[in-house]
């Protein structure tokens, strides 16, 4: 832990529950910003843009600027620039975020002419209905590709895990036979974006999170430190089952200064 230069860190589940600090959470991350340490929040949620993020959190008190946040949908937009450039794209998700998607061509939902390339799924909410997957299910027959920007089954709010579309992803891509590329977490090159912006390589980093295969055993098989947090989404039989083991474990956020050493 003495040649961690940077660290990664999830937002939902380990800063914040609905968007509320967890305790000791602000002052753990100031303690490590003054220890000099790189920091990349990366996060899967979809539901608001890089800017509003750092927005919340800055004004809970966490030292954070939208410079410091990568989201699964400006992932998604490098993705596609650099895959499917021009591609005409139909979204499904909750919440607004073109803005993080820049260039991308996403068609207008009453739009029933145009066949789009992509279909790209973000995070699910009530726009997740029959209709709406329908629809998507009917791109795929057409020829679409599948984009996903996460796998994530569920998340945990205040009212208490809910389901997210990592769920509705598996129906699409076993009704349309075909298989999703996915962007955010636990893509390797989501984590290889967050450790670019560092200047930092995969032995010099740490990611702390609180599900345990997307973001810390995926952060392990892509060479970096994974920390797991037993808050957020953390469920002790999903710790016993995972397909493999952290190389730490803290009980909160809190506890990472003490775990580094600071």
């Amino acid at each position: 832990m003495e040649s961690a230069r940077a660290v990664l860190i999830d937002i939902d589940g380990v800063l914040t529950v609905s968007w509320q600090p967890l305790p000791g959470a602000v002052e753990a991350l100031r303690r490590v910003r003054d220890a000099g340490l790189g920091v990349v929040l990366v996060t899967n949620t979809t539901s608001r843009t890089r800017a509003s993020i750092a927005e919340t959190l800055g004004d809970a008190g966490f030292p954070v600027t939208a410079e410091d946040v990568l989201t699964a949908p400006a992932a998604t937009a490098a993705h596609l620039a650099e895959r499917l450039p021009g591609a005409r794209c139909a979204l499904l998700n909750s919440g607004e975020i073109r803005e993080d998607l820049g260039d991308v061509t996403v068609l207008d939902d009453d739009d029933t002419d145009t066949v789009p390339d992509v279909v790209i799924v973000g995070g699910a909410g009530p726009e997740f209905d029959y209709r709406a997957l329908n629809r998507a299910f009917g791109h795929l027959q057409q020829g679409a590709r599948l984009v996903a920007m996460h796998r994530n089954l569920y998340w945990r709010t205040e009212q208490g895990l809910q389901l997210d579309s990592g769920a509705f992803l598996l129906g699409l891509e076993a009704a349309g036979r075909t298989e999703a590329e996915v962007t955010g977490k636990p893509s390797p090159a989501f984590f290889e974006a967050a450790l670019a912006r560092l200047g930092a390589g995969p032995g010099e980093a740490l990611m702390v999170g609180d599900d345990i295969e997307s973001d810390v055993l995926a952060a392990q098989r892509a060479g970096l430190t994974g920390v797991l947090v037993k808050t957020g989404k953390y469920l002790p039989e999903t710790h016993r089952d995972a397909s493999g083991t952290p190389d730490h474990v803290i009980d909160s956020f809190a506890d990472l200064p003490a775990l580094l050493g600071l």
